[in-house]
């Protein structure tokens, strides 16, 4: 069972997520919070496997939650709750270890997707949120394709055909099939380029061979 913590300052948008999460059979909403520093209590005290987080929130904001989790639950994968109009604080949320995002007005099926991605290690961005990134994401320059060129050299060739797969959006499932090998082999791999390459997730991995690519 998947054990969710649910965090925005809005209880009716909070009691919508909750009745789409525990219509699956496997997740379960354990806590909720309205605000960033009762989001960080609660997470800890009911050490929950994925906490959805609104980026705008009283006391303490979404990217102050995320701070914060780091440091005190780094088991926890955050699945970042956005809407239009939150897109300057997308890029620092991917750089404070959020695991997916999803638009508040997303559909039930992608609300459920992105906890259970979110939970097996994947990132899961919805294709707008993933769109809104790639558009924010400034032209590369000659120095930062040759400090990503540099830093995807310590990886094996395998470990440089996974994290290409990743950079294409698969998932680890998908990654496995194309390459012949079980998901849980994909998810070694994928914990070990994550940690050679110094990157919080998968999305900061596919922006760095996006850099390489010049794109």
């Amino acid at each position: 069972m998947i054990k969710v913590l649910v965090a925005d300052d809005e209880p009716l948008i909070r009691a919508g997520i909750r009745t789409v999460l525990e219509s699956a059979p496997d997740i379960t909403v354990l806590a909720e919070a309205e605000n960033g520093r009762a989001a960080v209590a609660e997470a800890v005290r009911h050490r929950v496997d994925v906490a959805l987080i609104d980026l705008r929130m009283p006391v303490l904001d979404g990217l102050g939650a995320l701070e914060e989790l780091g440091r005190q639950a780094p088991w926890l994968r955050v699945v970042v709750l956005t809407s239009f109009g939150a897109e300057p604080n997308v890029l620092h949320a991917l750089q404070h270890r959020a695991a997916g995002f999803v638009l508040k007005n997303c559909t039930p099926d992608e609300l459920v997707r992105a906890v259970r991605a979110a939970h097996a290690g994947d990132a899961w961005l919805s294709p707008a949120v993933t769109r809104l990134v790639l558009g924010m994401v400034t032209p590369v320059t000659a120095r930062r394709r040759q400090d990503a060129g540099e830093r995807l050299r310590a990886l094996t060739s395998r470990e440089r055909e996974v994290v290409g797969l990743v950079a294409e959006g698969l998932s680890n499932a998908e990654i496995g099939r194309r390459l012949h090998m079980s998901e849980t082999t994909i998810k070694t791999y994928v914990s070990r380029i994550l940690t050679k390459l110094d990157c919080a997730n998968r999305v900061q991995a596919a922006l760095l061979v996006r850099d390489t690519e010049g794109r």
